[in-house]
This record gives C-alpha cells, structure tokens and sequence, in this order.
C-alpha cells in the first residue's frame, strides 16, 4: 500500500548521501557505481549529481539515458529498520554553467577544486520514471509522469 507522497520521500531521499546510480554498459551488462546527490533532490522526482565529462557513466548516459538509483539509510537508534530507496529514471546532461551555479554546494570543492570552473564538469539530472520504497512494513510505488512527456511539456 502506498501512503508516502514524493514529497515525504524526497525529504528523506535529501538526508542519504550516497546512492548507487546504475547505468546500461551495452552488452547485456549493467554498470554501478557510488555517487553523492549532495542532497539536491527536488519533491518532482528530480535528483541531480556533478561529474567529470570524460567518465565512462557519462559515455554510457550519452547512449541510453534510462538510469537506476539505490538508496539505503542505516536502521535507527531505536531498532526501526532503514528506508530502501529505487530509483528509475532517465539520466540528461546538463553543461550550463548557470545550472551549476543552482545546484553547488560547498562540499563539492573536495573533488572539483576550481568549483563550477572545473574543467570537464558535467551535471547529471536524474528524472525519476518510479520510485519503489520499503520503510520497515511500509512500501510503495510511486509513478511520475516520464522525463520525455515533461520535457516535451517544457518551455
């Protein structure tokens, strides 16, 4: 039964710092690897990650755009178990440096040392398709419009 809004997971989605974002290898082969949404995620479904622009996730965005997130968050304290997170969706790449700008955060500068003006910086947006959660007893399916329909009602 599905009772979270996307609003109410995108606030928890905001406190998980790593996720693991999946990408289509080619092949039949799936590729995973650890990234930070730096808690830019907004109540559409929209999360938003920096990347260097010559990465192989980059290359493989590039030929399919149909991406999967992970999130995991540790049980609490007091024995409830953690939220499970998944994520698909479609991945586009964002090379506006204005853009960069809206979504920077100061814990950035650790791997993109001359910040927004970091050679080869990209930013990836991750539009999500559905959003599948298990919290404890409680799961659900959320469905969100798709990334092409939006974006064709886009400005």
């Amino acid at each position: 039964m599905n009772t979270m809004t996307m609003k109410e997971l995108a606030e928890k989605l905001s406190k998980i710092d790593f996720c693991m974002f999946n990408t289509d290898g080619g092949s039949g082969k799936i590729n995973s690897r650890p990234m930070s949404n730096n808690g830019d995620v907004e109540y559409d479904g929209d999360s938003w990650f920096f990347s260097y622009e010559d990465t192989r996730k980059v290359a493989e965005i590039d030929r399919n755009t149909r991406v999967a997130l992970t999130f995991t968050a540790p049980p609490s304290l007091l024995g409830k178990p953690g939220i499970f997170i998944a994520i698909d969706g479609e991945a586009s790449l964002i090379r506006d440096e204005a853009q960069f700008e809206e979504h920077w955060v100061k814990d950035l500068d650790r791997w993109f040392t001359a910040g927004i003006d970091t050679p080869g910086i990209i930013l990836i947006k991750v539009s999500a398709r559905t959003v599948e959660y298990w919290d404890g007893e409680e799961n659900g399916r959320i469905d969100l419009p798709s990334a092409n329909t939006v974006a064709r009602g886009a400005v």
